[in-house]
C-alpha cells in the first residue's frame, strides 16, 4: 500500500517503470512544469500537443532543450485532445493529459466511442487523492468535479469508481463514509436518504470489495473516532474511512479546495470510469499537485 506520493515515486523508479504521456494544449506553464518535473525525475516521457512556438519557448524558459520532446502542432483545444488520445489509441502514448483548455473540451474528446476508453454503462467521476499527513495515509474524496448532482444511482457507479482507485493505491479492502450534513436519515435532506441507501448497498453487494461503508456521516463523524463516540456513533468506519463520498459536486468542490488552499494538503486529482488512466487537473492546482496528479496516473495504469 502507497501511503505517500513519495512512496510512489520511490516505487515507479525503483521498478523502472516509465509511461508516455501527451500533454494537450501543452503551453500550460504550470501544465507543462509538472510534466517537465516528472521527465526529470525519470516517471514519464512526454509528447506535447498545441502551439508550437509557445511551447518551444516555455521549455526553453525551464531550461530544457526542445529537441528532447516530441512536439506536434495543433490550433485548436478539441483538436489537441483528440490528437493525444489517438496516440493512447495508436499505441504511441499511455495517458493523455489536460493543458491549457476547457474540461469540457477534453472530455469529449476521452467519451468518443471511437477512441474505445469508455465502457458502455460506466460514468465518469472525478476523485481526489489526499495525503493525510496526520495519519500517514491517502484519502480518496469524490466527486469534485464532473458530476454536478448525482442520483442515488450514478452515486453507486461513482463511488465503485473510488474504489477501483483505492485498489490501484494498495488500499485492498476501503472503508467507505457517505456525507451528509447530519448523521441521522431526515427525509427532508435528500444526502442523507441516499447515503444511507448506499451504505445498505455496498454492504451487502461489495462486500468483497471494501472493508465496510457507513452513512448518514457529518464530516467529523467519518473522520474522528472521538467526535463519533462523543456523539454515540458506534461505526468502525468513523475516524478510518478511506473513501468520503460527498453529496454533490459543490460540496465536495469547496471541501477540496478549503484542504489544499487552507490546509496545504498534497493532493492528486483523478478521472475516473475509463479503461486507461487519465490527467485531468484544475487550473488553480500546483506544479507539485499536477506532479502528483501524474504520479498517480501511472500507478492507475499499471
Amino acid at each position: 500500500m502507497y501511503r505517500s506520493f513519495k512512496e510512489m515515486e520511490e516505487y515507479l523508479l525503483t521498478n523502472g517503470i516509465k509511461k508516455t504521456v501527451a500533454l494537450a494544449n501543452a503551453q500550460d506553464d504550470v501544465a507543462l512544469s509538472a510534466l517537465i518535473h516528472a521527465k526529470r525525475t525519470g516517471v514519464v516521457n512526454a509528447v506535447l500537443i498545441g502551439d508550437v512556438a509557445r511551447i518551444r519557448e516555455l521549455l526553453v524558459k525551464e531550461g530544457e532543450d526542445p529537441a528532447d520532446y516530441q512536439i506536434i502542432e495543433s490550433d485548436e483545444e478539441r483538436k489537441s485532445a483528440d490528437m493525444a488520445c489517438q496516440l493512447v489509441k495508436d499505441g504511441k502514448a499511455d495517458v493523455p493529459m489536460k493543458g491549457l483548455m476547457q474540461t469540457a473540451n477534453f472530455m469529449k474528446a476521452i467519451l468518443n466511442r471511437e477512441m474505445g476508453f469508455f465502457p458502455k454503462g460506466n460514468i465518469l467521476s472525478q476523485a481526489t487523492v489526499l495525503f493525510f499527513a496526520a495519519e500517514n495515509r491517502f484519502m480518496i474524496i469524490t466527486d469534485c468535479a464532473v458530476n454536478i448532482t448525482p442520483d442515488v444511482e450514478a452515486k453507486e457507479k461513482i463511488t465503485a469508481n473510488a474504489v477501483k482507485l483505492a485498489h490501484k493505491l494498495g488500499i485492498a479492502r476501503p472503508n467507505i463514509a457517505f456525507l451528509s450534513a447530519v448523521e441521522k436519515v431526515n427525509p427532508k435532506i435528500q444526502s442523507t436518504v441516499d447515503a444511507a441507501e448506499l451504505a445498505e448497498r455496498f454492504n451487502n453487494n461489495y462486500a468483497a470489495e471494501i472493508g465496510l461503508a457507513a452513512g448518514p456521516l457529518a464530516l467529523d463523524n467519518a473522520v474522528s473516532a472521538e467526535a463519533a463516540k462523543h456523539k454515540g456513533i458506534d461505526s468502525p468506519v468513523c475516524g478510518h474511512a478511506d473513501i468520503l463520498v460527498v453529496p454533490d459536486l459543490c460540496s465536495g468542490n469547496i471541501f477540496t479546495k478549503g484542504l489544499t488552499f487552507f490546509a496545504h494538503m498534497e493532493s492528486a486529482g483523478t478521472l475516473n470510469g475509463a479503461d486507461i488512466p487519465v490527467i485531468m487537473t484544475s487550473r488553480t492546482d500546483t506544479p507539485e499537485d499536477k506532479y502528483y496528479s501524474i504520479l498517480t496516473s501511472v500507478i492507475m495504469g499499471l
